[in-house]
């Protein structure tokens, strides 16, 4: 009589157990060959109960069903044998990329900013460990359990624990971003004790962001630009400015608008920073003029600098008040200012 041989390939790479047969029971004959790959483990059910775990390899099994005597004891049942069997095939592999995230925004009271809803999205994987409790606890009698059965309840409960997670040790959202490693690591120490329970193990959980709603974003980002200005005063002369020269290139609708935006105590401003611009380009302008004006030695003729007392060429003293010793202007006999910068001559 031919042996029987019991084994099963996930196509879907998605099922976390199989049962064979699918429908029913099957009355397993003696000797019937059951083969399980590396990466499985096979749950064997006799009359109702889990009776050996089998690992990879091949295994012989032995059943009530002796094949010489299973027309005769299923006479009385239509021919149908009372001594059914069933396999569970239990992936072992672990599932990586499985998604998880907050529905809707969850509430978080912060220390700064009060209270604020927040998202959290991150990922996870998971494998089973433990075939017969799995069986028992999550498959049940369903013939093909795959992870799409059991992802919300996992969801569920990695954001119900995230969220007492975050209200023990989080105060405020600004301390999130730098300690996401440390939260994921505490908070798979937290679950795995959930995950047990189902004969499961969490094999990584990553939390890719936490964030607060559109408007709280805003908030945060006015708070960054207003910390990165630093010094008020000099930013609100160079917007200032800038208003001025949109100003100049649009003409009078420009003007306006920027009237409206900045309001009086802008216009109030502007004649004083116009005035402080004008007074730093004069100075600019007499000091690049004292820098190049010359004056002519009496002695040698040679040019020198207007401020030397000294001709640098043959070493003529210049008369005193002839020439301003601040511009090098040449004055007129008696002058006690400069006609050009305003000094008093010495």
């Amino acid at each position: 009589m031919k042996l029987e041989i019991i084994q099963h390939f996930d196509a879907t790479g998605q099922e976390l157990s199989h049962r064979v047969p699918e429908k029913g029971s099957s009355d397993i004959k003696l000797g019937a060959q059951l083969i399980v790959q590396e990466n499985q483990a096979a749950v064997f059910f006799r009359d109702g109960k889990a009776l050996d775990t089998f690992r990879a390899g091949r295994h012989v099994l032995s059943t009530m069903n002796i094949p010489l005597l299973t027309r005769m004891l299923s006479l009385p049942f239509g021919f149908k044998s009372p001594f059914q069997a069933q396999v569970y095939f239990v992936n072992l592999k672990t599932f990586l990329n499985l998604k998880w995230g907050t529905k809707e925004p969850v509430g978080f009271r912060d220390s700064e900013l009060g209270f604020v809803r927040l998202r959290a999205f991150g990922v996870y994987s998971l494998k089973v460990v433990n075939p017969p409790l799995f069986i028992g606890e999550v498959a049940g009698t369903q013939a093909v359990y795959a992870t799409g059965d059991i992802e919300d309840f996992l969801r569920d409960l990695l954001v119900g624990r995230l969220n007492d997670f975050l209200g023990e040790t989080v105060k405020s959202i600004f301390e999130l971003p730098q300690h996401f490693d440390e939260m994921a690591v505490a908070l798979k120490g937290r679950i795995a004790d959930d995950f047990a329970k189902y004969g499961l193990e969490i094999a990584d959980f990553v939390i890719n962001a936490i964030t607060p709603p559109e408007e709280v974003q805003k908030m945060i980002d006015e708070r960054s630009g207003m910390g990165a200005v630093g010094d008020m005063g000099k930013f609100v002369q160079f917007k200032a400015a800038k208003a001025m020269e949109k100003a100049a290139e649009k003409g009078g609708e420009a003007s306006s608008g920027m009237g409206m935006g900045m309001g009086a105590g802008m216009g109030m401003m502007i004649p004083g920073m116009i005035n402080q611009a004008m007074q730093e380009s004069k100075q600019q302008a007499l000091g690049a003029a004292v820098a190049t004006a010359t004056k002519t030695c009496p002695a040698c003729r040679k040019e020198a600098p207007a401020t030397a007392k000294f001709c640098p060429e043959c070493g003529a003293e210049f008369p005193k008040n002839s020439f301003c010793s601040h511009c090098g202007t040449a004055l007129k006999k008696g002058s006690k200012f400069c006609p050009e910068c305003g000094r008093k001559t010495s």
